[in-house]
């Protein structure tokens, strides 16, 4: 048993860095590759280039009128930081039907200052809040004035002070 010669233990084979360079090399190829492919329209896509886009006819807008409504001064209560709030906005009408909600603007005062009035401060105080409250107040404004009346409202102003 001493006459055993020990045989050396063999080094594993230590892989050089050509894999991975390779491998992000490939990755760098296939995903430039791949997002030419998409933005150009060659997959994921209409089959529309740039030469058929710039042919097409634009259509012409619908025609559109901004009605103002009346600034609001909301008071907010004593237990908030801030005492007012002031708040103007205008609505997208199309033009045909600019006279009928002409005719409902003081309807749609009383329920956006109502509305306005009955949201508490710590929700008007948060700045994310503002794009809920503007599609709160349009479905109001939509329910006075009937279907496809008001297509937007845009807030103008909604200042706390």
């Amino acid at each position: 048993m001493a006459d055993e010669t020990e045989t050396p233990e063999e080094e594993p084979k230590k892989k050089g860095k050509m894999p991975l360079i390779l491998g992000l090399v490939m990755a760098i190829l296939f995903g430039g590759g791949g997002f030419y492919a998409v933005q150009s329209g060659m997959i994921l896509g209409d089959g529309a280039g740039e030469e058929e886009l710039s042919e097409k006819e634009l259509e012409a807008l619908p025609e559109i009128t901004f009605l103002e409504l009346d600034p609001l001064i909301v008071s907010l209560g004593p237990n908030s930081a801030n005492s007012h709030l002031r708040f103007r906005a205008n609505l997208e009408v199309e033009g045909a039907e600019k006279q009928n909600v002409e005719t409902v603007l003081p309807r749609i005062v009383d329920v956006l200052n109502s509305y306005l009035r009955s949201v508490s401060v710590a929700e008007l105080e948060d700045p994310r809040a503002l794009t809920g409250l503007r599609s709160q107040m349009l479905r109001r404004i939509q329910i006075v004035t009937g279907p496809d009346r008001v297509n937007d409202l845009l807030v103008m102003e909604f200042v706390l002070n």
